[in-house]
């Protein structure tokens, strides 16, 4: 299935072995790892077309589903469960609906969902009609071809996913010490999945470039990667750089950002300033995304919304209620519930507009 701008894999669990350790070679070998170029498998050569998603019925109260995502790691043999992934989250309310794991309720079916990676809690409103899920529509999301059916996915309470808290390390604004670069302003948080958000000129970006010559900077990638790398040290993923490279590649990601600019997307259509509040460019797994990531997305909008975060002392954000990003498929709009009470920041829920579809079903061969 397509979720949002990512594709994967959809299994049932009760398809798979009941040992969980038998999965990964299982996984590695739909996809064709670790042949970076996939040419034995379903794969899609990049980190947003090499997902996997296991998907369950609950006995939870209140959750009608339940959902791990996998992510393989083109080119290694390794799959990352560390991390959700915020376009596949989409895809889960729809494969479920259509599964029949969810009974359908009039023209719209909320799915609630529990995201095994994080234990965090989404609702996914899915659009039916005629007792079937509908299949036309009239949303359009940047980074997709053609129109389909809103889905509205609804991310409750996404603060701490992996660390516990909102701001792992307490500010919302840290100074971290790079080799090779020196001192530099970073936000660290964790909203559906953790993220450290950088200048983009400060790395010698300008925050408008196409994935394609982001990759080829190696002097920013290389910067990128050792500030990424300090981030999951920072918040205990890690204890080394190599380990964060080796061991915690898809956690945390890193982005850089830098006032609205107009650029040219990946397919070329031209995208003003007074479109967006806050241009994004988000590394995952080591290469440029060719969009923005769902879940680091949800920590942008939150970031812009923070008051003394890196993107709120640059860019502000007082007085609007959503954040457009512009990233190199366009530009996609999110609306975080920020809420102060007792000096106290909670975060009720993010909420995106996503499209998802199925592509195909039906047996993938793997060896013994």
């Amino acid at each position: 299935m397509r979720g949002g701008t990512s594709k994967g894999c959809m299994f049932l669990k009760e398809n798979l072995p009941s040992d969980q350790k038998e999965w990964d070679k299982i996984f590695l070998q739909v996809m064709g790892d670790p042949d970076p170029k996939q040419i034995d498998g379903m794969g899609g050569t990049v980190s947003s077309n090499n997902k996997v998603v296991v998907v369950w019925k609950s006995e939870e109260k209140n959750v009608d589903i339940e959902y791990l995502v996998g992510q393989i790691i083109v080119g290694k043999s390794q799959v990352d469960f560390k991390s959700n992934c915020g376009n596949m989250t989409a895809a889960v309310g729809p494969f479920a609906v259509e599964e029949g794991l969810v009974e359908i309720t009039g023209n719209s079916t909320t799915v609630k969902l529990l995201n095994r990676n994080t234990n965090k809690f989404i609702n996914v409103e899915v659009p039916c009609e005629n007792g079937l899920i509908a299949i036309e529509g009239d949303c359009k999301i940047a980074g997709v071809d053609g129109t389909d059916p809103e889905l509205k996915v609804n991310f409750l309470n996404p603060a701490g996913a992996k660390t516990g808290v909102l701001l792992p390390t307490g500010k919302s604004l840290d100074v971290l010490d790079i080799e090779g670069l020196g001192k530099i302003e970073a936000t660290i948080l964790d909203v559906s999945n953790p993220m450290v958000l950088v200048r983009a000129e400060e790395v010698g970006l300008k925050g408008t470039e196409s994935p394609d010559e982001v990759n080829a900077n190696k002097k920013a990638s290389e910067l990128l990667e050792k500030i990424r790398g300090t981030a999951a040290c920072m918040m205990g993923f890690a204890k080394d750089l190599k380990d964060a490279t080796e061991n915690s590649p898809a956690v945390p990601k890193v982005g850089v950002f830098t006032k609205p600019q107009a650029f040219k997307t990946i397919d070329n259509s031209n995208v003003s300033a007074d479109e967006m509040d806050v241009c994004v460019r988000v590394i995952s797994v080591f290469k440029c995304h060719k969009a923005c990531p769902l879940t680091s997305a949800s920590s942008i909008s939150v970031a812009a919304f923070l008051e003394g975060s890196l993107i709120n002392k640059d860019l502000g954000g007082e007085g609007q209620t959503n954040v457009r990003i512009g990233h190199p498929s366009g530009v996609m709009t999110m609306y975080p519930d920020i809420q102060i009470e007792n000096d106290e920041i909670k975060l009720p829920g993010v909420a995106v507009q996503r499209t998802a579809r199925r592509i195909m079903e039906g047996t993938v061969f793997i060896k013994d």
